[in-house]
Parts: C-alpha cells; structure tokens; sequence
C-alpha cells in the first residue's frame, strides 16, 4: 500500500514536470486554453451563483438567530459583518472549491480518460507531441486564474443572498447589514482566501488529470478513476487548507 502511494506521488510529480513546459506551439495553447475557460470556468458560473446565493442567506440567518440566543446583546449591524467574514474565510474558498472537484474534477478525468483508453494520447505521443502539456496545461492555467474570479463573484452573491434573507424575514433592517459589511475586516482574510483558491485551483487542475492519464482498461475504469479523482481531490484540498492556515494565520 505504501509502495503503490509512493509510485502515485513519484508518477504525478513526473506528470506535473512534463505539463509545465513551454508550449510547443502557442497558437494551439491559447485556442485550447479559450476552450478550457469556457468547459471549466464559464460553464461553473450559474451553479457557483446558486449556492452562494442560497448559502449566503442561511448563513445570515444562522448568525441572527445565535446573536438573538446570546445572554448578551449583540447589535444586528454584526450580521452583516459575520456573514461577510464567513463568506470569505471560509465558505466561498473552501466550500466552492470542493463544488468544483466534483463538478470539473470529475470532467476533467473522465475526458482525459476516455483520450487514453482511446489511444488518442498514445497517438498524440507517436507525433512527437508532449502530450501532458498539449493536455493538461491549459487546464492548469484556466483553472489557476479562472477559480479566483468565481471564488469572489461567490462572496459578492452570498453577501447578496444575507441582504435579501434580511428582507425577506425583517429579522434585521438593510442600513443595519450594509452598516456591517461596511465594518473593517483585515486585508490578510483577503489574502488567506485567495492564496487558498489558487492552490486548489491548482490541485482541482492536477489532480483529476493524473486520474484520467494514468487510467488503465476501458469505459467502466475511466468512471472509477472520476469517482477516484473526485474523492482524492477534495482529501487533497482539505489537508491543503489545515496547512494554508497554520501557514498564513496562525
């Protein structure tokens, strides 16, 4: 078991070397990475939007009702404020990004996959092509800056699902909310939440991609290489995140 652990690492770290060369032709690298924007970034934004919207709501409403059940009083103009720091600590960063494993995750591997069970990668490989990085670079790049954009187009949406759970339930006034997202909260959050996503970013890119290059057999291997790639991806993001942390707040 621990051999087999350690020819994964030592295969996605070769894996990893052979994708992050220069292009051998950037015509082809900016047409496929446009492609890539749009399958795993673009396609992302409707199901990003939802759930934010709907998380950011539960989430205000979770924080007005433990400041109503504090023995102490708490101004409602913090429920704006906690939820914003919520969003961004948190939620958006972490929660989104393991949306995304099962969404792109799974789609990257089971595309590359089924391009190896194809032989379409072997014959990409007898051309002279370098086909990890034909393949899986332009993933890599559309991910490591696409994520960032949907991770604050989350935090915008939820912020905006808090102000209307206020409205719809009166439970706290709107110049009381914006008075709380207005409230300082330090630039390092901010950061912290970034930092976090380019990292996962990079491992939702990676991850699902060692999966699909590596998959052996036919159609029924390349499904539990996606369910494989989904799980060890969002394991990978959750241990990246506790180190992230220790790293940049503690």
């Amino acid at each position: 078991m621990l051999k087999k652990f350690f020819t994964a690492v030592g295969e996605y770290i070769i894996l990893l070397g052979k994708s992050l060369q220069k292009p051998q032709k950037m015509r082809v690298f900016w047409k496929l990475f446009m492609r890539e924007i749009n399958d795993l970034g673009v396609n992302s934004f409707g199901l990003v939007v939802f759930t934010s919207i709907f998380v950011g709501a539960v989430v205000a409403i979770q924080m007005f009702n433990n400041f109503d059940a504090s023995s102490f009083p708490i101004p409602t103009t913090f429920v704006g404020y906690a939820t914003k720091a919520v969003l961004v600590l948190e939620f958006s960063p972490t929660i989104i990004s393991l949306i995304l494993a099962g969404k792109v995750g799974s789609y990257i591997a089971s595309s590359i996959g089924t391009m190896r069970v194809s032989e379409q990668i072997d014959a990409l490989d007898i051309m002279g092509v370098n086909s990890p990085n034909f393949l899986i670079f332009p993933k890599i790049i559309a991910c490591v800056l696409f994520n960032p954009l949907l991770i604050a187009i989350s935090i915008v949406f939820g912020i905006g699902g808090g102000y209307m759970a206020g409205i719809l339930t009166g439970n706290w006034t709107e110049n009381d909310y914006i008075t709380g997202i207005q409230m300082y909260m330090p630039n390092l959050f901010i950061y912290y939440a970034f930092a976090k996503t380019t990292v996962f970013a990079f491992i939702i890119a990676t991850v699902p991609a060692y999966f699909g290059y590596f998959v052996k057999g036919g159609s029924l291997e390349v499904g539990r290489a996606s369910t494989q790639a989904v799980v060890w991806t969002m394991v990978f993001i959750i241990i990246s995140e506790l180190i992230l942390t220790q790293l940049i707040l503690s």
